[in-house]
């Protein structure tokens, strides 16, 4: 339930985006700053939270996580300018590390037999909640007052935190060492850094001084952090573990699966609600467009499930490569059925089921790789790994839409080549994610030290 709330309110200001400068008084240059802030916020707080969560107990740095979200909530919804407004996204994005903090949990407080399901239905939630969070907010947006998406986030976020104390035990395992300041402030460095001239990219140009700024930056505290975290006896992210090739390869396919993911939420909307007359719109309203993303949400909860299964019976990475084929098979028809409601209903259950399957064995890849005192940071970095895949779709999605346009009155209008082009590019990344999932070995690393259990009688 957190872990849908925090993605549901990830999507809760979409359908207000264009009448932000009207309802804050301030322009769009500054309005784009409450969507902005939150991406940031996110992908500083996620590899944050996961390595305080090792250190100092995962279910409290849930609860603090819930609380920042409630809190950032609460300030959205009395916000009437820009800036309280963007004081509170921040905070909401400050809660990103929910769901990988609640994976961790998991596999410390669960049985193996009920781990794999779990996992999959906490990992789902990134999608489930971003799915329904669409209807739900322009059913909200049209009917009532705006500030009621803030107060209807803040509730939720207040019987999450209440669930959670109440249902949740602690888990036992903890990290040794002190947090790992430099390592915190060098990766978040990169991290805006580079987020910052995506996002922005296409609005300040991509040859802008500005945007060359922003990945020069990156590009120098990515190297200062690797370098320390190399040195450092208690690093943010451990790169050696990170580095074995079960982790690393799943990171890297999460980067993919992160990206076609993503696309289909960059054309599905447009699709929907621009003008019949331009030849790629369906003249839909938002209400239309979130009811028909709506049912790939529903489907990745029902494919939950499944991926447990297979996991259980086969092993995750059968697990990923299968979701990999569907979303790929689901993209690759859907270049070509962009015609009405019901295609995009149909092509989104498709991926929806494909991103259901991979979501639950990205995690299980994951924890089979590093030691449980790690598990908080190693899922919070691939959820950070998803984040920058989801990112880059945004960019480049934005730059084909840029390109491949027609002129309607003063208006820029992508042309259904466009969207074809993203549908058939994300289609591709999920190969790449397959491939990349193939190479994955059995088993990259030995077990733990901590993991073994030694009869003495046998060492005598």
């Amino acid at each position: 339930m957190a872990g849908i709330v925090v993605s549901l309110m990830q999507t809760l200001v979409i359908p207000i985006i264009p009448h932000l400068p009207e309802y804050l008084n301030a322009g769009v240059d500054d309005t784009a700053w409450v969507i902005t802030a939150t991406l940031l916020a996110a992908a500083v707080a996620t590899p944050t939270m996961g390595r305080l969560g090792d250190m100092f107990g995962k279910r409290r740095m849930l609860l603090i996580s819930i609380v920042l979200m409630t809190v950032g909530s609460v300030i959205g919804a009395f916000a009437s300018t820009v800036l309280p407004m963007i004081v509170g996204r921040t905070l909401q994005g400050l809660a990103a590390g929910v769901i990988p903090l609640g994976i961790s949990v998991m596999r410390d407080v669960l049985p193996k037999e009920k781990l794999a399901g779990a996992v999959a239905m906490m990992s789902a939630s990134l999608g489930v909640g971003g799915a329904l969070g669409l209807p739900l907010a322009a059913v909200i947006a049209e009917y009532g007052s705006w500030h009621m998406l803030f107060w209807v986030s803040a509730a939720m976020g207040l019987v999450s935190f209440v669930a959670v104390t109440m249902v949740v035990p602690e888990s036992p395992e903890r990290a040794g060492g002190g947090f790992d300041f430099v390592g915190a402030v060098t990766l978040s460095a990169g991290l805006v850094a580079l987020l910052l001239g995506i996002s922005k990219g296409a609005s300040w140009g991509w040859t802008a001084s500005s945007t060359i700024l922003c990945f020069v930056i990156a590009v120098i505290a990515f190297a200062a952090w690797a370098t320390w975290e190399l040195r450092t006896t208690a690093p943010l992210v451990d790169l050696r573990v990170s580095a074995r090739p079960q982790v690393l390869l799943t990171n890297i396919a999460s980067i993919a699966f992160g990206f076609a993911m993503f696309a289909m939420s960059m054309v599905f909307p447009q699709v929907v609600q621009l003008p019949e007359q331009t030849g790629s719109g369906l003249g839909g309203s938002m209400l239309m467009a979130g009811l028909v993303m709506a049912p790939m949400g529903i489907m990745l909860l029902f494919a939950a499930p499944v991926s447990s299964y297979i996991t259980n019976n086969f092993g995750p990475k059968i697990t990923l490569m299968a979701g990999a084929v569907v979303v790929a098979v689901g993209y690759f028809i859907g270049a070509f059925m962009l015609h009405s409601e019901w295609q995009l209903v149909v092509i989104g259950i498709i991926i929806g089921i494909g991103t259901g399957l991979a979501y639950g064995a990205m995690p299980a890849l994951i924890m089979g790789g590093v030691p449980a005192s790690q598990t908080g940071a190693a899922n919070s970095f691939n959820t950070l790994m998803r984040s920058l895949g989801t990112s880059f779709a945004s960019a480049i999605a934005g730059v084909i839409t840029s390109q491949m346009f027609i002129q309607l009155g003063d208006a820029e209008i992508p042309t259904a080549d466009a969207f074809k082009t993203i549908m058939l590019i994300a289609g591709g990344a999920a190969v790449v994610a397959f491939c990349v999932t193939g190479v994955i070995p059995k088993r990259s690393a030995p077990a733990e030290v901590d993991d073994v259990v030694v009869d003495p009688a046998e060492v005598r």
